[in-house]
């Protein structure tokens, strides 16, 4: 199958200038909004009269009609005349679609409780027909009877209005000649993906799954875990014994929460009672299902630990605190490693146990980072008592896709059964399985609130290869393969602006970049108060025990691989599962691996900003060269000027950035970023860096020394590629001051800028200065650990690392 599927998308790597027209982002216009034309029903007919009506419910999507079956249940079905007793089904029944029930073993009163959904535009009959069966266990069902709608008399349903009360319908016989024994109870009504319904109900599209695959193509929203930090600060034990007592033990303090094991430094000083005074800081989710495990070990020798006692404690017994203040230590009483055998010891074993002194507390006051940094998309901390109000509104409207690819065969031809998946803060969202399509059309809209503008939100397409025994060419083990994803900053959205676009599906394979098609979206982003807005510009980036306690990068970095490996394992337990593939792909999990492509893309994000202090350079070089005489006269005048008014320098610059900012806004980019292939070096890689860019981590290349000789070169290299992008990332910041990719980022800049030109002209140069230097160098106690308004401002300005591949 894989190589099957490598012979689908085999392509060779693309010069650049290639087809860059297929790699841009496209304007779409959309008929989003609520219409329902001719009263809303099949043949005119309907409870809407005067015309079009428009509603807000789904105004970022297309409108699309679905006829609504629901069968709630039937009785007084009469008994099969050969086995004497009914087992009854339903089959729902238009045109060519057919969709059926459950059914009962010996029960004439059935209870069903489903509804069943037919597209409009697929409708090819007019006659809808709902029979009821009775299942036999050889040969054909009997018939019990049926009931027969015209679709010209379905009403028409319009949330927010209540759902249609279901009817008693009497069955009629197969030639509707007379009415039959029993009756059943249905709902048949005409609506849009809007109603409550369409969510659970049964599709026509989807009429080919059964089992276990008719879970896995529902739309679902999942909401993330309640990840908390748990700091373990182990201070110190009492009454450490080694097994062997002619010997003073080499203490450590080992520290487990489920896979996740980390353990103190051994004591410096060999001694019964040690003193370590370490924090292990570990990812926990709630509902707490695991417990602490602390256990106290002796080094022996380099190859063997000694476990001199152990204790388990529950995490539900920990305090969690809200900031940086100190919490309660508490004295343990450690069990002796293998003891519990004999009851009757236990007692007296009590009585003269080791002891470990422990604070521990579940940190509330962070925010457990689960995704890259760089496109971070929640940044609350933990406890929700310390939440903000939100400051804005997200809506997404996830119309469709155009010119997928094949992803697998079904029956000899290529076949692609796609859902999209979208993720920001703590709520997940997943389409609906659209099958056997490349064109797949969701129309589905979602809302999230904003507590911060400067975030991102991720969305993804997948194959969908968990259909039961039709998914194509494999098991349910096989993984959602990735068809592409696109990366929206919401600080770059002007407010209450819709965007259509169409965006491209880009992937990168060993063989090369590959187009899988395009996904179309409409985004709106609605502010609620313009204080709160600016207000949250001047805010640290993160909760402010980031900065009052900090961690390390390697704990960061360690932190983050867990709490993704937590957020997977949550999520694929849900049902239908959001699977592993599906979680690392959206969080990014392998963003930190080197990669030379990744390194040749940050190197030259560099050399770009450098060319500009380059051509300054120049032009600086040809005025002092009289290259343009009357640039060099207007520049020595100006010189002049400002060495005669020092204090026009400040206010100059200032008014000088204005009107750039000003002049740059007829410049300003009309649509979000998204993924630069010329940016992210992906048209024209080496095939060879690609080979190395989707190596193993460890490689699987051969000998010993070239892998740990390799391995050892991508690790520090992976460092050097971070280093640098974060410097690219920095002065792409500083051209996004007067660039107006963040609206509201550039207009406050400017407003500032004309502010201080006006307070820097009416105030002396010499006080501005003596201010200045004196705040430059106060003292620490007027100093404080959080970040300064002007570096939060301009750390929440974008750089382009949204559009990297």
């Amino acid at each position: 199958m894989e190589k099957r599927m490598q012979s689908l998308n085999a392509q060779a790597p693309l010069l650049p200038g290639d087809h860059q027209e297929d790699y841009n982002l496209k304007d779409t216009s959309p008929q989003l909004g609520e219409r329902w034309p001719n009263g809303g029903a099949f043949g005119g007919r309907g409870w809407i009269n005067g015309g079009d009506r428009f509603t807000s419910t789904y105004d970022l999507v297309e409108q699309m009609f679905y006829l609504y079956v629901k069968v709630v249940k039937a009785k007084e079905l009469p008994p099969s005349s050969v086995t004497g007793s009914c087992d009854p089904y339903v089959e729902v029944k238009l045109g060519n679609y057919k969709g059926r029930t459950k059914h009962f073993d010996r029960k004439s009163n059935p209870e069903w409780n489903q509804v069943f959904a037919f597209s409009k535009d697929r409708v090819q009959s007019s006659l809808l027909e709902v029979f009821v069966k009775d299942k036999e266990m050889a040969g054909r069902d009997d018939y019990v009877g049926r009931v027969v709608f015209d679709l010209n008399e379905v009403p028409t349903r319009v949330p927010p209005d209540s759902p249609l009360a279901p009817q008693w319908y009497r069955l009629e016989d197969r030639r509707g000649e007379g009415k039959v024994r029993g009756e059943v109870m249905l709902a048949v009504w005409m609506g849009t993906q809007a109603d409550e319904a369409f969510p659970e109900a049964w599709h026509s599209d989807a009429a080919s799954v059964h089992g276990e695959g008719v879970f896995n193509i529902r739309s679902k929203v999942y909401v993330s875990p309640k990840l908390w930090y748990l700091r373990v600060n182990v201070i110190e034990a009492q009454d450490v014994v080694a097994n062997d007592r002619s010997r003073l033990p080499d203490v450590f303090v080992k520290a487990q929460i489920g896979n996740q094991v980390l353990r103190t430094k051994i004591c410096p000083t060999r001694t019964p009672n040690p003193l370590w005074n370490e924090d292990l800081v570990f990812v926990t989710a709630e509902p707490f299902e695991e417990q602490l495990l602390i256990t106290v070990e002796d080094r022996v020798h380099p190859s063997k630990e000694d476990v001199l006692g152990k204790i388990s404690l529950p995490l539900n017994e920990f305090e969690k605190r809200l900031d940086h203040r100190p919490v309660n230590s508490r004295w343990f009483n450690l069990e002796k490693y293998g003891f519990g055998v004999m009851e009757g010891d236990r007692r007296k074993e009590l009585k003269f146990s080791s002891r470990i002194h422990l604070r521990v507390c579940l940190e509330g006051g962070y925010h457990v980072l689960d995704e890259s940094t760089m496109y971070i998309s929640d940044q609350k901390p933990t406890a929700k008592q310390l939440w903000k109000q939100p400051v804005g509104i997200l809506e997404v409207g996830i119309l469709g896709a155009q010119g997928l690819l094949p992803m697998k065969m079904k029956d000899g031809r290529g076949s692609t059964d796609a859902y999209c998946v979208a993720k920001y803060g703590q709520k997940w969202v997943r389409t609906r399985t659209i099958m056997e399509t490349f064109n797949p059309r969701w129309n589905e809209q979602y809302t999230w609130e904003v507590y911060d503008p400067c975030t991102v939100i991720t969305l993804g397409v997948f194959d969908n290869s968990h259909l039961g025994a039709n998914s194509g060419g494999g098991s349910n083990a096989g993984r959602d393969a990735r068809i592409g994803k696109v990366r929206i900053r919401l600080s770059t959205l002007e407010a209450h602006r819709t965007y259509t676009h169409s965006y491209p599906l880009l992937v990168l394979h060993p063989h090369g970049l590959k187009k899988m098609g395009e996904l179309q979206l409409a985004i709106r982003f609605t502010t609620l108060s313009l204080a709160n807005m600016i207000n949250v510009y001047g805010q640290p980036l993160l909760p402010k025990m980031h900065y009052l306690h900090p961690f390390t990068v390697n704990q960061v970095d360690n932190l983050r691989y867990q709490a993704m490996n937590i957020v997977a394992r949550r999520l694929g337990r849900a049902e239908p599962p959001l699977r592993k593939e599906v979680v690392e792909y959206m969080l990014d999990v392998d963003s930190h691996m080197w990669s030379m492509r990744r390194s040749k893309a940050n190197f030259f994000r560099i050399m770009s900003l450098v060319s500009g202090m380059v051509a300054i350079g120049q032009w600086f070089g040809n005025v002092c060269y009289w290259k343009n005489p009357i640039t060099s006269v207007l520049v020595h005048i100006l010189f002049l000027i400002l060495v005669w008014y020092p204090e026009l320098i400040l206010p100059t610059l200032c008014f000088y950035m204005f009107l750039v900012g000003l002049w740059n806004y007829r410049y300003r980019p009309r649509y979000p970023p998204h993924m630069d292939t010329k940016l992210s070096w992906a048209e024209s890689v080496n095939p060879d860096e690609l080979d190395e860019e989707f190596d193993t981590f460890p490689t699987c290349k051969p000998h010993d020394v070239v892998r740990m000789r390799y391995d050892r070169l991508r690790s520090v290299a992976g460092r050097i590629q971070t280093v640098v992008g974060d410097i690219a990332t920095q002065g792409e910041r500083f051209e996004s001051l007067l660039g107006w990719r963040d609206p509201r980022a550039t207009s406050l800049f400017i407003v500032f800028c004309v502010c201080a030109a006006v307070v820097l002209y009416a105030t002396p140069f010499r006080v501005v200065a003596l201010v200045g230097g004196l705040y430059y160098l106060r003292h620490p106690r007027f100093r404080s650990k959080l970040p300064s308004v002007p570096s939060s401002f301009f750390k929440r300005l974008p750089a382009r690392t949204d559009s990297l591949l």
